[in-house]
């Protein structure tokens, strides 16, 4: 049965491959169209794209000489020019796994994913980074967060935040437990995403300038960041109560969007007249 079962998983490769291989134009990469007896390139163009034996490849479309190495599927991914998600399903297909995670920097969000944040009137919506850099907000997160628009970049860090900003930690009811909490989420976020090279410059940094950080830092402790309470005290609305969920942001792992709802209706009236206010404030 496990020999049955390897063979359907190489065979299933193979396909793959010859689809993807069959979708390719054969002039875009400079080849010479000629007479073909099927669409797309050749299983030696792709070899040559690829930087591997011409029979190598052909092996795999065949399901032949066992499982490639996460190189040469690279290789091949790299050489049928595949997207993310698609070396993504290679890789699984190839060697029953993901690829390894390799963390790359973002600095903002597409404004469909903006106009999500945007529909939430009365609940503060994030977007972070791997590395807790927040990259978008709405007005609701603005108001009652913090207004991310009046910090620079590097400064919109929530570690950053949490630990050198005393705003954001008298606004916490408990800030002890909600910086304990933020860390070890932080430090499974980073692992998760490949990003632990990213993050030796922050966690430095907040080791010398906070020994509470490093001291949280040195537990090694994690946390999923999944869903819980908050409570804050604004200096306007007073203590307010939120239940936030963290989401993952489809496609896109280095991203997540955290919620944050009022626990009560009351909570959401005080935020949208709050809101309101603000806005009929001449600029």
């Amino acid at each position: 049965m496990a020999t049955l079962a390897t063979q359907a998983l190489a065979n299933s490769l193979g396909s793959y491959l010859r689809d993807r291989r069959a979708r390719l134009d054969p002039a875009t990469f400079g080849f010479a169209p000629g007479r073909r007896r099927t669409p797309g390139l050749r299983r030696e163009e792709v070899a040559q794209r690829s930087n591997i034996s011409a029979t190598w490849y052909t092996w795999l479309e065949q399901g032949r000489g066992g499982a490639p190495s996460a190189d040469v599927l690279n290789r091949i991914a790299t050489g049928l020019m595949l997207t993310e998600t698609e070396r993504q399903h290679l890789f699984m297909l190839g060697l029953g796994r993901p690829p390894e995670v390799h963390y790359k920097p973002i600095d903002g969000v597409t404004p469909r994913l903006q106009r999500v944040l945007d529909a939430f009137d009365a609940s503060p919506a994030i977007i972070k980074t791997a590395t807790w850099d927040i990259v978008a907000w709405n007005a609701a997160a603005a108001m009652l967060l913090t207004d991310y628009s009046k910090l620079p970049p590097n400064g919109r860090n929530i570690l950053r935040l949490m630990f050198g900003n005393s705003h954001i930690r008298a606004a916490q009811e408990d800030w002890q437990t909600v910086a304990r909490y933020v860390v070890g989420a932080f430090r499974a976020d980073a692992a998760r995403a490949g990003a632990n090279a990213e993050i030796t410059g922050l966690v430095e940094e907040l080791s010398r300038t906070s020994p509470e950080f490093a001291a949280m830092w040195r537990d090694n402790q994690v946390a999923e960041h999944g869903e819980g309470r908050k409570r804050l005290h604004h200096p306007i609305l007073g203590l307010i109560e939120l239940e936030f969920s963290a989401f993952a942001v489809d496609g896109r792992p280095d991203l997540g969007m955290i919620v944050y709802n009022p626990a009560t209706d009351e909570g959401a009236d005080r935020i949208r007249r709050h809101l309101e206010e603000m806005r009929q404030q001449p600029v």
